[in-house]
């Protein structure tokens, strides 16, 4: 069983809003009336956080935390999920087991996976987030990168690695020139770039 429309989200790296990305657009379609669910297969974090990406998922699913990512994929240490499992003496996630956990409630018309990191990143012990996403064989990948200085070097570098189609969303875009130049420049390249999250949203949907 799956989503009606299912999307990956991954990131040009870390710290780029993939969770706040994912979380608005999932709270919207809900607040539109749609049947949504967030998926989170494995999560690292700071031993202190009181949040985490899997909590904040599930506040704008309406969904338990333990239920976008399983309570025993939690690793409390910020290093990469295998990483963090190995120096918390927990055995090493690895991909197969990640998706045999992913399971959905009848009747989601959109479901997000969230992955973790860049496409590169280490997300389990044998694959990374890009092997996650071309495992899932979404109708959608969508990739957060920031909207600034840098911009073209990491959507160039990390969108190769995802599966199509993707669309990229530069996020904190301000409209300012250099965001403005980056965004035109990826266009021109043939990259469908989103910088508005209405518009974002209606990606999210087509198809």
């Amino acid at each position: 069983m799956r989503p009606d429309r299912l999307v990956v989200v991954l990131g040009t790296g870390t710290g780029v809003g993939k969770t706040w990305v994912a979380s608005t657009i999932l709270a919207g379609l809900r607040e539109s009336g749609l049947t949504v669910a967030a998926r989170k297969p494995v999560q690292s974090y700071g031993p202190c956080d009181v949040d985490t990406d899997a909590s904040a998922l599930g506040l704008a699913t309406g969904e338990p935390a333990e239920e976008v990512c399983p309570r025993h994929r939690w690793y409390g240490m910020p290093m990469a999920p295998p990483m963090a499992a190995a120096f918390l003496g927990q055995s090493l996630p690895m991909l197969g087991d990640l998706l045999a956990e992913l399971t959905w409630p009848a009747g989601i018309d959109v479901g997000i996976v969230e992955t973790v990191g860049g496409p590169r990143s280490p997300l389990a012990d044998d694959a990374d987030s890009a092997a996650m996403a071309t495992a899932l064989d979404a109708d959608l990948s969508l990739l957060v990168a920031n909207a600034g200085l840098g911009a073209i070097n990491a959507v160039r570098l990390s969108a190769p690695a995802c599966p199509q189609p993707l669309t990229v969303y530069l996020n904190r875009f301000d409209g300012g020139d250099l965001h403005d130049r980056n965004r035109r420049w990826l266009q021109a390249e043939g990259i469908d770039v989103v910088v508005d999250l209405a518009e974002l949203a209606g990606r999210l949907l087509a198809g």
